[in-house]
């Protein structure tokens, strides 16, 4: 079942076909269906949720061919710092292991445009990988710009090479940081920029691209500054329930504990998986999925990070 903006109701089990390292520290999975049955379609900029345990479910950006239905790829940084996402899927999926994935999810698309611009940094390349294929297949113009700390730490470099000239890699090591002034200097009418990596990267692009052109995906939450910690009612508009969100505790954490199923994966914020629709209240949006309009509609919020702004808010819950 397919539902808004192309994403998929899929849950189940999928098999690891293959694993490879396609970069130091990257490591690719293939995912198929147990029995070879077809998988849901996907659009470049889509992710899926991998479920890794109780309490452990993470994102991840569909990387490979959005044409082949009979598999997903992902790749993953292990990362030694991190939450224990990576470390599991680098430890402990092998191939012939089970993982329950639940997707795709679409909160990355591509738009249509006769230019592009692309920028990635590091695993940041993952789903701007399909994009660029897309652009091609549509006929429009388009560039990467693709840094990371080195040669041997920047994945997919062999699948780029078909591309020529129109991908710039620039390991920090060799060639320094960044060059963004020659991809953002002068930007012609038509022009779209996306953007994947870390949140430095994303947050100096923003800094330099022309309003409206921009889009980017976070794997990282944005610093911001928000409004302080109160307590706020939550009235659950399927039921008529009302619950008290208290300083410290998410909307997501105050729903579950009282017994509502609500899908989430990040937690953080970056993913979209948990995006509600607000009925009545005014949101404290501080996430960084959601667009300047959307925050400014108050429409949805994602409830795994934000909060409200006044006392009450009414949850399509």
């Amino acid at each position: 079942m397919t539902g808004p903006a192309g994403e998929s109701s899929y849950e189940g089990e999928l098999v690891v076909e293959r694993r490879e390292f396609v970069a130091d520290g990257v490591l690719a999975l293939e995912l198929r269906h147990p029995f070879g049955s077809e998988l849901p379609v996907w659009e470049p900029g889509a992710h899926v949720d991998v479920v890794l345990g109780p309490g452990l479910e993470r994102p991840y950006s569909l990387c490979g061919d959005p044409a082949d239905r009979g598999s997903w790829r992902i790749a993953v940084l292990r990362e030694p710092d991190g939450r224990g996402g990576s470390a599991h899927v680098h430890a402990r999926l092998g191939e012939g292991e089970r993982v329950r994935v639940r997707g795709p999810r679409q909160r990355f698309p591509l738009a249509p445009a006769p230019r592009y611009r692309f920028v990635a940094g590091g695993i940041g390349i993952t789903p701007i990988l399909p994009m660029l294929a897309a652009a091609e297949a549509a006929g429009a113009e388009w560039t990467l710009l693709y840094g990371g700390r080195t040669r041997g730490s920047m994945a997919f470099t062999g699948e780029l090479e078909r591309y020529g000239d129109r991908v710039t890699l620039a390991p920090q090591d060799e060639t320094g940081p960044l060059d963004l002034v020659s991809v953002l200097g002068e930007i012609p009418r038509g022009t779209l920029v996306y953007c994947c990596g870390p949140g430095s990267l994303l947050d100096a692009v923003e800094e330099r691209c022309p309003p409206g052109l921009l889009r980017v995906e976070r794997f990282r939450p944005k610093e911001q500054e928000a409004d302080g910690e109160r307590e706020f009612e939550v009235v659950l508009a399927r039921t008529g329930r009302s619950l008290t969100v208290a300083p410290g505790v998410s909307v997501l954490d105050a729903v579950r504990a009282h017994g509502v199923e609500v899908l989430y994966s990040c937690a953080e914020g970056t993913c979209g998986t948990c995006e509600t629709e607000v009925l009545a209240g005014t949101p404290d949006h501080r996430d960084s999925v959601l667009t300047d309009e959307e925050r400014e509609a108050g429409g949805t919020m994602l409830i795994c990070v934000s909060r409200c702004l006044g006392s009450r808010l009414v949850l399509d819950l």
